[in-house]
């Protein structure tokens, strides 16, 4: 399913395209002043985002994603950098060791001083939940090795609801904003961004620590099928359905009662999923059908940092706000 792009990001393109051109004198032979792009964003491949739009934007230097590893048996992956999907579908389906860790602190290091080197003032570095993982922790510390400010923000969320916080960035950075502009401007995206899911089994939470073993046990032995969602920074438990069929139909009221709550035409969807694109593709279709002046849902694999913890056929609904630009939407410029 290949969805159009929404105004924000057609607009953001645009704008960057203008910057790399050289300007031309005006129709009363004055030069027109380009905003500057002060800030470049930084984050990790949890955050889900699509091949696609990366490579339009870090051709630029204004984003970084740093790939975080993920371990199958004795080999280490890196996000982003390796074609690991097969290799880590085999994996889970076999149940086989699937492990993950943080990127390195020099990693981020060398991120932050490529900004610095392209020009940029400061950074403003977006990752996943720190609940979940180190690698906020792992950015901080590079943060304070460079000779450029870097803002470090822990999303207290995964996948495109992380995403959608780093697009938002791009969207004031973009507009050449100050980068505690830009971080006012993400965590209150971030703020705004919910994720639901469904996994067939909690064995995968379980082995990575994310859910205690008694919930696994009892998942295990009443068949029951969990709903999940991440709430501040954690995964918890949401609701229990006794089938999958059940479980998805659920799933897709939760995010339609989401959708409804929040101010109309507002709303944003993607949906990710491991090992079950068709049935992500229906979920997709029924979502359209039941969240009224929502546009479609983006539709994308769980990165496998994400998906060698949630397993094979999980199904994932992230539900977040536009960040079209304009005064409404943007922060306030400061007044320094």
């Amino acid at each position: 399913m290949t969805d159009r792009e929404p105004p924000a990001w057609l607009w953001l393109k645009e704008r960057l395209a203008r910057l790399r051109q050289s300007t031309a004198p005006g129709r009363f032979g004055t030069e027109p002043a380009p905003i500057a792009v002060r800030t470049a964003i930084v984050t990790d491949s949890a955050a889900a985002l699509p091949p696609e739009w990366v490579k339009a934007f870090v051709s630029d230097g204004c984003l970084a994603v740093v790939p975080m590893p993920v371990m199958v048996g004795e080999e280490i992956y890196g996000e982003g950098e390796d074609d690991i999907t097969e290799t880590l579908s085999v994996a889970l389906a076999a149940g086989s060791s699937v492990k993950t860790s943080r990127p390195s602190p020099g990693q981020f290091e060398q991120a932050y001083l490529a900004a610095r080197a392209r020009g940029f003032e400061a950074v403003v570095s977006i990752h996943i939940s720190a609940g979940l993982s180190g690698t906020a922790d792992a950015a901080r510390l590079a943060a304070q090795r460079v000779p450029i400010p870097v803002e470090v923000i822990d999303s207290r969320t995964v996948g495109m609801a992380q995403g959608m916080g780093v697009q938002s960035a791009l969207v004031a950075a973009a507009d050449g904003r100050s980068a505690a502009e830009v971080r006012r401007f993400a965590e209150e995206r971030l703020a705004r961004t919910k994720v639901y899911f469904y996994v067939p089994s909690l064995e995968q939470l379980r082995r990575g620590g994310r859910i205690g073993t008694a919930a696994s046990w009892l998942g295990a032995m009443l068949s029951i099928k969990p709903i999940l969602a991440v709430d501040d920074g954690k995964i918890v438990p949401l609701e229990k359905v006794r089938s999958a069929a059940k479980a998805v139909a659920r799933l897709e009221e939760i995010v339609a009662a989401d959708v409804t709550s929040r101010p109309e035409g507002q709303s944003r969807l993607a949906v990710h999923h491991f090992g079950n694109l068709a049935e992500a593709e229906r979920l997709a279709a029924r979502l359209r059908e039941n969240c009224d002046g929502c546009p479609p849902a983006q539709i994308s694999a769980l990165p496998a940092v994400l998906a060698a913890h949630a397993g094979l056929g999980v199904l994932a609904v992230v539900v977040g706000e536009s960040s079209t630009p304009g005064a409404t939407a943007l922060p306030a410029p400061s007044q320094a």
